[in-house]
């Protein structure tokens, strides 16, 4: 029996099948394209965190500084209190989706996991915070590194998906990260608040730098991502002095 090519059945077989193999065809590029996709991600973020110690890398160096540069039988994982959790790898926790799904109530905070990375500058040793929040337009995430005092600043990294030009993208300026370098996150083992502030106070008074201009958004996405993430890392350096 031949179809009927001027028929509506004709159309509807031709275009569920012509669906059928283009999305075949996409999902095959897709499982094909996945191990590579995953190896750029995990380049990103070393990246991202020899930023933050102020090394800089590329994709073609990034390994090798990654494996000089951290101490990674230290790097560990920690609880919402700071407490170590076991049998956790630092490398292995995606604190991205974790984000996704404690703000879209498919995880409670208890259940995160706190990453921490442990480096070494010059024999001195360093202690790298991952973190995620919010901006304006989509997420924003960094790394702040500690120093062995375990209150200083050694470097900060900011990035974003999608904040504005000349405003909430700033934030992955140096100008703005520099200003992060030799603040406390505590004082005395006490965790001390980091603000960002719009009256310049920010230059002068610890604990503070200055917002950007016409991005407060985004200036407060990371004001809370940095209060709501560095307490249980400040929780946990009470236990190390």
């Amino acid at each position: 029996m031949a179809f009927n090519k001027e028929g509506n059945g004709y159309t509807i077989l031709f275009a569920f099948i012509l669906v059928a193999v283009v999305g075949a065809g996409l999902a095959a590029i897709s499982v094909g394209l996945k191990p590579k996709q995953e190896a750029n991600v995990a380049i990103k973020n070393k990246i991202d965190i020899l930023g933050a110690i102020q090394i800089e890398a590329n994709r073609k160096t990034a390994d090798k500084l990654y494996d000089d540069y951290m101490v990674l039988n230290e790097c560990l994982v920690l609880d919402e209190n700071g407490n170590i959790k076991e049998g956790l790898v630092a490398e292995d926790i995606d604190i991205q989706k974790e984000y996704k799904e404690e703000i879209g109530g498919k995880l409670k905070a208890a259940d995160l996991n706190y990453p921490l990375y442990v480096t070494q500058v010059e024999g001195a040793k360093k202690y790298i915070i991952p973190m995620v929040g919010s901006g304006l337009w989509g997420p924003i995430w960094g790394y702040v590194a500690v120093n062995d005092d375990f209150e200083s600043i050694y470097g900060a990294t900011f990035f974003h998906k999608g904040e504005t030009p000349g405003l909430g993208a700033e934030i992955s300026t140096a100008l703005f990260q520099d200003q992060f370098v030799d603040e406390k996150i505590s004082e005395n083992g006490i965790y001390a608040k980091m603000l960002m502030m719009k009256d310049g106070s920010g230059k002068t008074e610890t604990h503070k730098v200055d917002g950007i201009t016409g991005g407060t958004i985004t200036s407060k996405g990371v004001e809370e991502m940095l209060d709501r993430t560095i307490q249980v890392y400040v929780d946990y350096f009470k236990k190390l002095k």
